[in-house]
């Protein structure tokens, strides 16, 4: 992987430089990979600068979809990273089936709690996140568990936003650099509503539904039986035209949802978070 340096201004070149440095300076790294935007231009940075000092760690779980981890399987393939798919298994916690505001810190806590066991295994000293600048802004209480694993955030210390990492990693070629934002499967129920695998398969599969009929950038949030749909503004129409309306009503109620119903704000990262405030 190689930047061409053209189509960098001189201050996102400044936090590269300074990202490199600071993966650098840790010896070794053990990367919690999703296959999204950040943790694939993290990761294509740090196997840059650490080669085989670098090991990619996936969560499979059930509010992973199977196309996340085969993204992420087939991305290190392709860049010669060594890959461990780890099996986690959040319906352990009761802080996360119960689905309170902190779900993800259990969550997070329980990954990298394994993360930490597989880097120790090949040799690892550091793990590291793919959160941004914008994560500080929203409600993350991953980070919480991350910061007391001693889970490094090398984006943020090199200070980068979620844009300045999209435009980077278009200029270093990567196929994520216009990927639409992810989210966990478990980001889509109402705080207080029990998270059940039965559940998250039905989330799966409407909005596996919506991306082979075209839309990327979509969320089904559950409100018990009611599928909540958001698309971008742009897309509220043709979702909501004739023929597909009724083709993802009748698709929706055949997953199990007994109302489907259109959000006219359209998508929004991190929706469920307004009833925090």
């Amino acid at each position: 992987m190689s930047e061409n340096k053209e189509l960098l201004p001189e201050e996102l070149q400044k936090k590269l430089d300074r990202l490199k440095e600071f993966i650098a300076g840790l010896g070794s790294l053990a990367v919690g990979f999703s296959g999204g935007v950040d943790s694939t231009f993290l990761l294509a940075v740090a196997h840059e600068v650490l080669g085989d000092r670098l090991i990619a760690v996936t969560g499979a779980d059930a509010s992973v979809p199977g196309r996340e981890v085969k993204e992420a399987t087939d991305f290190c393939k392709e860049h010669g990273i060594r890959h461990i798919i780890c099996k986690v298994d959040p319906m352990k916690e009761e802080g996360y089936r119960h689905n309170g505001p902190d779900r993800c810190y259990f969550c997070k806590h329980g990954i990298f709690t394994e993360v930490r066991k597989i880097a120790d295994e090949n040799g690892i000293e550091y793990m590291a996140e793919g959160s941004n600048m914008d994560d500080l802004g929203d409600y993350r209480p991953g980070l919480r568990a991350a910061a007391e694993l001693s889970v490094k955030s090398p984006l943020r210390e090199a200070g980068l936003t979620k844009a300045e990492i999209r435009l980077i990693s278009k200029a270093l070629g990567l196929p994520t650099w216009n990927k639409p934002a992810y989210a966990c499967l478990a980001s889509r129920f109402v705080y207080g509503e029990e998270i059940t695998e039965e559940k998250l398969n039905m989330i799966d599969k409407a909005e596996q539904f919506l991306i082979e009929h075209g839309f990327l950038e979509e969320r089904v949030r559950m409100h018990g039986k009611l599928a909540r749909i958001e698309v971008p503004a742009a897309d509220i129409p043709r979702l909501a035209a004739d023929g597909i309306r009724e083709e993802i009503y009748e698709k929706f109620r055949e997953i199990g949802f007994l109302f489907v119903s259109l959000d006219l704000k359209g998508y929004r990262l991190g929706s469920m978070n307004a009833t925090l405030k």
